[in-house]
């Protein structure tokens, strides 16, 4: 734990990086870093105006976001920036009490990550079941897709075959070259064609100012008090929690799609360092995006932490040196460019029929309960929790059906000797007590545990309770078979649960 803590091991890294080996891969690495780029302005300033403020605010979290992350993230060529999840967190703050205070709730946030991955909150992560995460992909698709039906809603209708031009040439493009990634060519081609005939369309213009000027750090303008900790601190902590749950999902996302490994608690620490840095700088903070993750993961096929510091340069390089040019592209190439990306962030295996028929009926339950969760909420994180609760029981309700009890008398008639097999906790001992005869059994009773396994108070509980109502018969129970961890919990528990 040590080694993924130290600030050295972090900036350090490899001694070559492959981008300064392989020209292919720092072409790969510095395209897709200015298509997320592109794809960023826009999402930056409507979580803006989600969270009330200037959308510079959003433009800033998301350049110092992406480039502190990029040094000291786990994850690389995970994409973080401002998020809608973020800005819904800390907008009543900033509507209630000003900017001042959701600035220090970011710098405070970013404190509450770095404590929570030092203590390992991370690893929570491996309780995550498999149909969570396809539950949390999938919705994580529906979301990108209706964030895009504004743009499509009352609308010129030029935007419509600009929108299906631009998924076209992102379909069939790379079946030529894949030396430029589609998503670019689509938004470079879209936009001179907009231009140069004069169409009018929503641009990225319409979505508000671009900053002229690089931001510049300070301290927030609240007063230093106690009241303004316990003001601050509840919002801080949601923020803390919420992007650290999306932005460990992504980053093992981006595993699972890269078969990479990526430390998550260095990663939890970085996105606490980020957030800090953001807040300094005026910004209003984020967590990691897991759109523009996509973007430069699946579509761009980025794979190292230059991709995502390149997507933070060159988005202030696109705000202050390009804003004009930047203002003319068309919203219509932003939107098939995530319609693309929605497209193939959906997990299509997990419904197709095929699946469905082999697939355990809780396990697909539980998959669309994430699903609901998120899509009604529009909140990731809550959709996860909801849905790792669900698999849970899910989880519980299979195993206490594995707890079987079997009798065989002995031919003399005087010993019967029952066999329990499966894993006793709270919701299988619960029926435990009650398959036993207790009435028509011999004198002698023989409890054998061999193929058992004791986890919980619960199941000594139950256990004493058959001992109890045999004793009140007369009869003596014996109980055999405990492997160690279960003979240690039965001898320390066994008899001083009930009082009397």
């Amino acid at each position: 734990m040590s080694s993924a803590l130290s600030p050295s091991a972090w900036l350090r890294g490899p001694r070559r990086p492959s981008w300064l080996s392989d020209p292919k891969v720092l072409r790969t690495e510095v395209l897709g870093g200015l298509v997320v780029a592109l794809a960023l302005i826009p999402e930056a300033i409507s979580f803006s105006v989600i969270a009330g403020v200037d959308p510079a605010v959003g433009l800033f979290a998301s350049f110092t976001m992406a480039v502190t992350i990029a040094l000291v993230g786990g994850r690389p060529a995970m994409i973080s920036a401002a998020t809608g999840a973020v800005a819904l967190v800390i907008a009543p703050l900033n509507r209630e009490h000003g900017f001042g205070y959701l600035v220090a709730a970011v710098i405070l946030a970013g404190v509450f990550q770095i404590v929570l991955g030092a203590l390992g909150v991370a690893k929570l992560m491996r309780f995550v079941p498999r149909s969570v995460m396809v539950g949390f992909v999938n919705s994580l698709a529906i979301l990108i897709f209706m964030a895009q039906v504004p743009e499509m809603t009352d609308v010129p209708w030029p935007v419509y075959p600009l929108i299906a031009a631009g998924l076209s040439m992102m379909v069939f493009f790379p079946k030529l070259t894949t030396v430029v990634p589609a998503p670019l060519v689509s938004i470079v081609i879209l936009t001179v064609i907009t231009v140069a005939a004069g169409i009018a369309v929503p641009t990225v213009g319409d979505k508000g100012d671009l900053p002229s000027s690089l931001p510049v750090p300070g301290l927030p303008d609240v007063p230093f008090t106690l009241d303004t900790l316990t003001t601050v601190a509840p919002y801080a902590f949601a923020m803390a929690l919420v992007g650290l749950m999306e932005s460990l999902m992504t980053a093992k996302l981006v595993d699972d799609i890269t078969d990479t490994r990526s430390s998550k608690t260095r990663e939890s620490v970085g996105q606490g360092v980020a957030n800090i840095v953001t807040g300094f700088f005026g910004g209003m903070g984020g967590c990691a995006m897991i759109g523009q993750t996509m973007i430069n993961v699946r579509v761009s096929g980025a794979r190292t932490r230059l991709s995502t510091f390149l997507a933070g340069a060159f988005l202030m390089v696109l705000c202050i040196v390009f804003g004009p040019v930047v203002s003319d592209i068309p919203m219509a190439a932003l939107v098939a460019v995530m319609v693309m990306v929605s497209v193939a962030t959906f997990d299509w295996h997990s419904i197709a029929p095929r699946t469905l028929r082999r697939m355990p009926v809780g396990e697909t339950v539980v998959m669309l309960v994430t699903v609901v969760c998120v899509v009604a909420t529009h909140n990731l994180a809550i959709g996860v929790v909801v849905g790792s609760i669900a698999a849970m029981v899910v989880f519980a309700r299979r195993v206490a059906r594995l707890a079987e009890v079997t009798a065989v008398t002995d031919p003399d008639g005087r010993t019967v000797v029952y066999r329990v097999t499966g894993e006793l906790f709270f919701a299988s001992s619960n029926e435990l007590v009650g398959q036993f005869s207790y009435a028509t059994d011999p004198d002698r009773v023989v409890i054998d545990l061999s193929a058992a396994h004791i986890w919980d108070a619960s199941s000594v509980a139950a256990l004493d309770a058959v001992e109890t109502k045999y004793a009140q018969r007369g009869k003596t129970v014996e109980i055999v078979g405990l492997n160690e961890p279960s003979a240690r919990m039965h001898k320390t528990l066994s008899g001083e649960l009930t009082g009397g």
